[in-house]
């Protein structure tokens, strides 16, 4: 789950991270009562939207009066966004946060996120701030300092110095990053937090560190631990059919292909895109309906994917387990009689029920192409896809 930036940075001030004085705004008006409260200008008006590269687009301006701080927020309020993040159809602007402007003297970068592949959480830092970190680690790798912690043992002070060393920070510097980088650590856990980074991370003239940025993305999978970040989930900022499916427990990924798919189990999920990728068509979804779904569950799910205008034909692959081959022949049924088909759906099924599964589908009268095994499946959807 991702939250927006001023939401982050509370979370920041709870763990004692400094960040710049500032507050949300909702209208023009309320945006020039949070400049005139801060005492004193410049201030910064940012775009608050569930996407980075938010400068480049138009989505941050400074202001150095009352008048520029109104014609910022009236500019950046309401317009549609478009970043490296948003893709082109851009985002709506609904929120901004208007902050005090700050003398910068140095940009850093500075993260955490967990390395599957190591079993540890990652600090990464660099001394190119303020620049896309992708770009940066393409191009110069070696400014980028990665610090592996073991999560059973926590952080130490020598993950610490290792990660200031690497940002050639000052030693009064240095000991302001150690706190702070203390204390994001703890956030991270105690958060169940997928991702923190901060970009940029600066230097004050006055040799201050301060988060200037804030992004935080909370594991779903925590969320049972964290009831209170659940209320500062904005889905507006999210896909409609996304939100849909999280009501119903789908594991729901909105694409831009053709073919829609429904699976259970997330590997297998992705091996269906594969074969829609190697029929010729492109994927318009990712659905894991999981192993223990029921008729309603499959029914929710068919029903997301016609809901998707782009969608030409449905790939339905169940490998029966859990999830009986009859109680998703009941579903699709359901399914398909309440919303209508209008496009080719394709049924590839094996496993527990496999035949009653069949008979069902058969029985319906509904016009359900049903697919012996993948290869038929990926033949049939091939010849739908050319056709």
């Amino acid at each position: 789950m991702k939250i927006h930036e001023y939401q982050a940075k509370e979370l920041f001030r709870s763990a004692s991270i400094p960040v710049p004085d500032g507050r949300a705004a909702f209208s023009v008006d309320e945006a020039c009562e949070a400049a005139a409260e801060l005492g004193g200008y410049p201030v910064v008006i940012k775009a608050q939207i569930h996407a980075g590269g938010r400068g480049k687009g138009g989505g941050v301006k400074l202001a150095a009066s009352p008048e520029e701080a109104r014609e910022a927020a009236a500019q950046i309020l309401g317009m549609n966004l478009v970043t490296p993040q948003t893709g082109p159809e851009g985002k709506i602007v609904r929120k901004l946060l208007v902050e005090q402007g700050l003398n910068i003297a140095r940009e850093l970068y500075l993260s955490l996120l967990p390395d599957r592949s190591t079993a540890s959480i990652i600090i990464m830092a660099s001394e190119a701030g303020g620049m896309d970190i992708e770009e940066v680690a393409a191009r110069t790798p070696e400014k980028i300092v990665r610090v592996a912690v073991n999560p059973l043992l926590g952080i130490q002070p020598y993950h610490c110095r290792e990660a200031a060393f690497g940002l050639n920070l000052e030693p009064e510097a240095a000991r302001q990053f150690t706190t702070m980088l203390r204390n994001l650590y703890s956030l991270f856990v105690a958060r169940d937090c997928s991702l923190l980074e901060i970009n940029p991370l600066v230097v004050t003239a006055e040799g201050a560190i301060i988060a200037l940025d804030a992004k935080i993305d909370i594991d779903s999978n925590g969320l049972y631990r964290q009831k209170d970040l659940l209320e500062l989930r904005d889905t507006g900022e999210e896909d409609p059919l996304e939100v849909e499916a999280s009501q119903h427990n789908l594991n729901y990924i909105n694409l831009s292909g053709n073919v829609g798919n429904m699976v259970n189990g997330a590997g297998l999920a992705m091996a269906t895109m594969d074969i829609i990728k190697k029929a010729g068509a492109e994927p318009a979804n990712f659905l894991d309906v999981g192993g223990g779904a029921n008729a309603e569950m499959v029914e929710n799910g068919f029903r997301i994917i016609l809901a998707d205008e782009n969608v030409k034909a449905v790939l339905i692959n169940i490998f029966g387990g859990i999830l009986r081959c009859d109680v998703l022949a009941e579903g699709v049924v359901q399914a398909a009689r309440k919303t209508g088909i209008n496009v080719p759906v394709v049924i590839r099924m094996e496993g527990t029920n496999v035949e009653e599964g069949r008979r069902i589908l058969a029985d319906s009268g509904l016009n359900l192409i049903t697919a012996v095994d993948l290869k038929d499946a990926a033949d049939k959807i091939s010849s739908i896809v050319k056709s």
